[in-house]
């Protein structure tokens, strides 16, 4: 699936360049000889499902899930009657505590994404059950030219980062009109260490009315 709309006019620098071409054909020959998550069609969901011109909230990942049939293309989701990884349990916890919304019996975070929360991973594809097996790869460059289009938008956005990977984006992050939301990462590695509690989703509408923009509903609902 390629990128079209307004982030293929975004990014259409980035495919002539000598690292994509590379990547391009790295990519080719994982899929064509390993089992490569998430599905091929479903690699650049998260500029499918969040055009450029409809992005106000950005919130970035690392790389997708590893495991059978979890990852969809939009970080820290997945597909309904997949169980609910423990960094998304966490997510929904924050969330409950944060809005008080219920905690959905589904993973898919599809709705976030239509209504211009940007689901990024830094990475877009993985071996299964290899974590971080794609990363240096090229994707990274890929990915931090998606965030330097965004950073460069002359509208308020909001920027959410968790954890070391995530907030090392900052550096790209400079117009005064985005906010940046950051903590630890949901993981329950970390989670206890400043994560709960930290209120991004409260903060991400606050931020998003003040500037007189529609705030995310982000009641996930159950199916």
């Amino acid at each position: 699936m390629a990128i079209t709309g307004e982030w293929e006019k975004a990014l259409h620098g980035e495919f002539a360049k000598p690292y994509y071409r590379e990547l391009y054909k790295t990519v080719l020959k994982e899929y064509r000889t390993r089992e490569i998550y998430p599905p091929s069609t479903d690699i650049f969901n998260a500029f499918k499902f969040t055009p450029l011109e409809n992005v106000k909230v950005v919130i970035i990942g690392q790389d997708p899930y590893h495991g059978t049939g979890q990852a969809n293309g939009l970080c820290f989701s997945v597909h309904p009657g997949i169980e609910i990884p423990p960094s998304l349990v966490n997510i929904y916890k924050e969330l409950s505590s944060d809005l008080g919304c219920y905690i959905p019996n589904n993973g898919d975070l599809t709705y976030w994404a239509q209504q211009g929360v940007m689901l990024l991973n830094t990475v877009l594809t993985v071996r299964a059950h290899q974590a971080n097996s794609h990363r240096g790869i090229g994707w990274e460059e890929f990915t931090d030219a998606a965030i330097r289009v965004l950073a460069d938008l002359d509208r308020p956005l909001v920027f959410i980062l968790w954890g070391g990977p995530a907030r090392r984006k900052k550096a790209l992050i400079h117009n005064p009109k985005h906010f940046v939301v950051e903590s630890v990462h949901p993981s329950p590695l970390s989670a206890y260490n400043g994560f709960f509690g930290s209120r991004p989703f409260s903060k991400t509408n606050d931020y998003l009315i003040s500037c007189g923009i529609e705030p995310i509903d982000w009641q996930i609902r159950n199916i």
